[in-house]
């Protein structure tokens, strides 16, 4: 009998054994019932034995070995179920683990009542794993574009409902710091307390950034026009403020103004001369310039001390590449680069700019803000 012809007319017995199989495998969700275990797995067997009967050329087998068979406009039952696996709480593993325990339970079936002595059992064989593959290939890209999207919902719901309680964190410290009679103690703690609500305040800028990214959305800018030595002044205040012992240097060698997000372009200066200031040379100054370039606008921030690994450059402006497993590792003036960044090169890349980094023993670490050339400079 042709495999094909084996999967229409022992589908029940196939089926029995996906479910078993389903059912061994475990999970932090509740035990499905025998139709949530079996969910279109027929759909999938009957495009299996469709696919097998349908004459194919060399060229349509090369490509669906290699897991590049046609596609289709609607979802696949493979895709299909795949989703609903995932809502199961099946892992990644599990799920692919189902197409294995599929392709073993059919073929064994098969061959224990086949003589295997026909030419067509091998070819038969070929095709079968070719279909497998093609579903699997399918169930597990819809498999990680569904956890990549409802990580990046997830991400966004999350920075977004954590700014009330830290706003009401806020508030209470702020109230608490005028309160009359307050002692020094007391002064201290309400003062931490805000000081952490802030930063955790924008951590969750940073995460709303991110997710703003991460859907497509891009980082919003809102355009007017700006002057940029003041920015660059009152972010030096604001990091002398916070950083009291360290030696800040502005020099301006140009007057920089036009179309600006103000806000924005503060929020890139801060992170780039905090990251200098954190990681550079503490008994070295930290060097922000103002200068007109040959390609516009440049901002320059300049730190001495130990140089970022050539390694992590590739990774710089890349959050998921910054969070590998050799990010994890990192040390030094590398360590702790990474969301910031990201997020400072979207915010100038929505200006129509780029960041630029260089990074030597001899000469130290600069990262360049290029800006693009506007109007009313």
């Amino acid at each position: 009998m042709r495999l094909y012809e084996f999967i229409d007319t022992s589908l029940e017995e196939i089926l029995q054994a996906w479910e078993d199989f389903a059912r061994s495998v475990e999970t932090d969700l509740p035990e499905q019932d025998a139709a949530g275990l079996r969910n279109h797995s027929e759909k999938i067997l009957r495009t299996v034995s469709a696919d097998m009967r349908t004459s194919q050329s060399d060229f349509q087998q090369s490509e669906k070995a290699q897991g590049r068979g046609p596609t289709q406009s609607s979802d696949t039952a493979a895709e299909t179920h795949a989703i609903t696996r995932l809502i199961a709480g099946f892992t990644m593993d599990q799920m692919v683990s189902e197409y294995r325990a599929l392709r073993s339970s059919v073929l064994t079936l098969w061959l224990a009542q086949e003589a295997f002595d026909e030419t067509y059992h091998v070819q038969d064989m070929i095709r079968f794993n070719e279909a497998i593959d093609q579903a699997l290939v399918e169930s597990i890209a819809a498999y990680g574009k569904a956890v990549e999207s409802t990580r990046k919902m997830v991400l966004g719901v999350l920075g977004h409902d954590l700014r009330s309680p830290l706003g009401a964190v806020l508030m209470a410290g702020a109230l608490i710091l005028r309160q009359p009679g307050l002692d020094e103690k007391g002064r201290v703690l309400a003062t931490q307390v805000c000081n952490s609500a802030r930063r955790a305040n924008n951590m969750v800028n940073d995460l709303l950034d991110l997710a703003r990214c991460n859907l497509g959305t891009g980082i919003p800018v809102h355009l007017e026009q700006v002057e940029l030595n003041a920015v660059c002044r009152s972010v030096v205040a604001e990091m002398s403020t916070a950083f009291p012992k360290a030696h800040i240097n502005l020099i301006e060698s140009a007057h920089i103004a036009g179309q600006y997000d103000a806000a924005r372009i503060a929020q890139v200066f801060s992170n780039l001369v905090g990251n200098a200031l954190r990681h550079g040379d503490p008994t070295s100054p930290v060097t922000i310039t103002l200068k007109d370039g040959v390609d516009g606008p440049r901002v320059s921030v300049h730190n001495s001390g130990q140089p970022i690994p050539p390694e992590a450059m590739p990774n710089l402006f890349r959050p998921e590449g910054r969070y590998s497993s050799y990010a994890h590792e990192e040390k030094g003036a590398s360590a702790g680069l990474g969301l910031g960044l990201f997020i400072a090169s979207e915010i100038v890349t929505s200006h129509g700019g780029r960041i630029e980094v260089e990074s030597t023993a001899q000469g130290g670490t600069t990262f360049d803000v290029v800006l693009r050339v506007v109007d009313g400079q």
